[in-house]
């Protein structure tokens, strides 16, 4: 009874407590659960759903753009000289990195590279560069780009990518007059923004690229495509082709390019590496034939990811490979510029060029002595006489009679001291010095010995390459100036007509009277041709040349006296110049070359201008020979 109590009254009593207690707090918790989860529903659905559609799209729908292939550039006869090849890179978009390490460690092993350089280039991006390709390795030849497809599917974030790829055919032997290509800067973008650039985009930096940029970029494509969770590409969702940018036809003779640059290496040595210039124009219409600086780089260089080490080194090379000697090397322009005070001279009715100036070997104003460059002296001589033997004498004396105002001005309408409007950046304008230049520069008044100096192309006096070319031109032409033109026309990247570049004149019909310039050009031609001549290394079998040597000072003589001959540092030993058109009667070229430190005009600058010369005229004679041949057969 009393245990069968016991177990009615335990029945009849109900729940237990705790355990009722549990059952409450279990629904509490149940029902908070469900609360939680629709209001974090609500959120993801409501609130933040036009956010994370969005992130969801760029995760399985990438957008890429294409890259259009720049405009060839050929030389005139159609013969390439920079073009685009196609260009397999690596890439890596941040925010698909599963395991940063391993990732990297992997694709340094495949395209034996450091994996540390590799993470340098990628950085720390933020916002939506991590949604961005960014490029680490470029330029892989076939076999690392098929080890790293074989693992890309170990690889999230990893993509492969085509692109075109700048590719100088000629490599350093155009380099400086082509120029090179780079990455946007951040100061270019700011000016060209507007213009459809965004970062990370290719454009020239130097030279015809740089400007030609306009015509020479096409018009980039792109392409939506779906890929899979590690990036890989499972379905183009819409594209549109890029168009090649167009094509440049310059007035550029690759044969004569070659000529100037073969013959200005060969008179490099051991202890004086070639370094200079040599331009050649057409003076009828301006064309550059032939624009070589040394030393040079190679542009293909530039064409992707510049490495820290080669740039260090090119910038800091002692040659100065990257500057244009053409059109920013300051040269003293020597016995050349003695071609322009004849000018000066016979300008004035009075001037008689058959009067003679005794040289000695010297010549003194007041206390200072100033020497010609033969020691034993040229004795009498007159304007003819001085200019083929480059007697300094005659040219101190000339110069003192003209005045420096009046050399100025002739050297000014010659094109010295200024730009001649080759149209490339980087040109310098040189300097013809005056009274009123050297009072404003230093604030002192100009001197008769500086007159002297500036009479055989010494002290301020500074020229280019180019401009000397222009100057040659333009007596030649026995007045007529023209502008150097690089561009011959402008073609559609199919071949269609876009500019004819047209002849520029400078404004200046006439430099000065012909009578003067064709008297000029005779003492030209006997500087070249006559058995005393310095400039006999530049003659050409069969062509008259007129021309002149020039060798100028790079450090005072009182220097060069305290050394002995053997023992010059090359640094402190002399230019050597030449310039000269051909055939004087009616020239078609005109050559100027400038050896630094090469010490004699004669024995080492008219010889490349020979090497030029020559090449131009064997081309004409076969030319012809063809269209006689051509004849007869019909």
């Amino acid at each position: 009874m009393i245990g069968g109590g016991w177990q009615e009254d335990r029945l009849g009593s109900g729940t237990d407590p705790v355990v009722e207690a549990r059952i409450v707090w279990l629904a509490v918790g149940l029902v908070a659960f469900f609360a939680i989860l629709l209001a974090r529903l609500f959120y993801l659905q409501i609130v933040s759903g036009a956010d994370l559609l969005d992130r969801s799209v760029r995760n399985s729908v990438r957008t890429e753009r294409v890259e259009a292939s720049r405009g060839e550039i050929v030389d005139r006869e159609g013969r390439t000289l920079v073009t685009s090849r196609p260009s397999f890179r690596v890439a890596i978009v941040h925010s698909e990195l599963a395991n940063p390490e391993h990732t990297f460690a992997t694709l340094g092993f495949l395209l034996g590279e450091d994996p540390e350089i590799l993470r340098e280039r990628v950085g720390k991006p933020r916002g939506s560069d991590r949604f961005r390709p960014i490029v680490i390795a470029d330029d892989l030849n076939r076999e690392q780009l098929a080890r790293v497809e074989a693992h890309r599917f170990a690889l999230p974030g990893v993509v492969t990518t085509t692109r075109p790829r700048r590719f100088y055919v000629e490599g350093v032997d155009v380099a400086h007059l082509l120029g090179s290509i780079g990455e946007i800067s951040a100061r270019q973008l700011e000016k060209r923004r507007a213009e459809g650039y965004r970062p990370g985009d290719i454009v020239g930096q130097s030279g015809l690229e740089q400007g030609l940029e306009t015509h020479l970029r096409g018009r980039k494509g792109g392409r939506n495509f779906v890929v899979d969770v590690s990036g890989r590409e499972v379905e183009v969702l819409e594209e549109v082709d890029a168009v090649p940018g167009g094509r440049a036809v310059l007035t550029l003779d690759l044969d004569l390019q070659q000529a100037a640059v073969e013959a200005f290496r060969k008179v490099s040595t051991a202890d004086r590496p070639a370094s200079g210039a040599v331009v050649a124009l057409d003076p009828r219409n301006g064309d550059v034939l032939a624009l070589v600086s040394e030393p040079a780089y190679d542009p293909n260089l530039f064409s992707g990811i510049v490495e820290r080490d080669v740039w260090h080194a090119l910038r800091e090379d002692e040659g100065r490979p990257l500057q244009n000697r053409a059109l920013a090397g300051h040269y003293s322009p020597g016995s050349t510029y003695k071609a322009i005070l004849a000018a000066a001279a016979l300008e004035d009715p009075s001037f008689d060029p058959k009067r003679t100036h005794f040289c000695p070997g010297y010549f003194q104003l007041g206390r200072h002595v100033y020497r010609c460059w033969k020691r034993d002296g040229h004795g009498p001589v007159d304007l003819a006489t001085a200019i083929l033997r480059s007697c300094d004498v005659y040219f101190y004396k000339l110069g003192l009679e003209i005045g420096i105002d009046r050399l100025a001005d002739i050297a000014g309408r010659f094109g010295l001291g200024k730009k001649t409007g080759i149209g490339l950046e980087g040109e310098t304008t040189g300097l013809v010095p005056t009274r009123e230049w050297k009072e404003r520069i230093y604030n002192d008044a100009w001197q008769k010995g500086e007159t002297v100096l500036a009479s055989i192309g010494q002290g301020f006096s500074l020229v280019t390459p180019i401009q000397l070319a222009v100057a040659y031109a333009a007596i030649g032409n026995r007045g007529g100036s023209v502008v150097p033109r690089l561009v011959n026309r402008l073609e559609s990247w199919d071949g269609e007509l876009v500019e004819e570049v047209a002849v520029r004149k400078t404004g200046d019909d006439q430099v000065i009277d012909s009578a003067v310039l064709e008297t000029v050009s005779d003492t030209l031609v006997k500087a070249v041709h006559h058995p005393q001549a310095t400039g006999k290394l530049a003659r050409v079998p069969g062509v008259v040349v007129a021309g002149k040597t020039g060798t100028t000072q790079v450090v005072s003589l009182d220097l060069l006296k305290a050394m002995e001959p053997d023992g010059i540092p090359v640094r402190f030993r002399d230019h050597a110049l030449f310039v000269g058109f051909a055939p004087a009667e009616a020239p078609e070229i005109v050559v100027a070359v400038v050896v630094e430190h090469g010490e004699s005009g004669g024995a080492v600058a008219a010889p490349i201008a020979q090497a030029v010369f020559e090449r131009y005229f064997s081309k004409q004679r076969d030319e012809d020979e063809d269209g006689e041949a051509r004849v007869a057969s019909d």
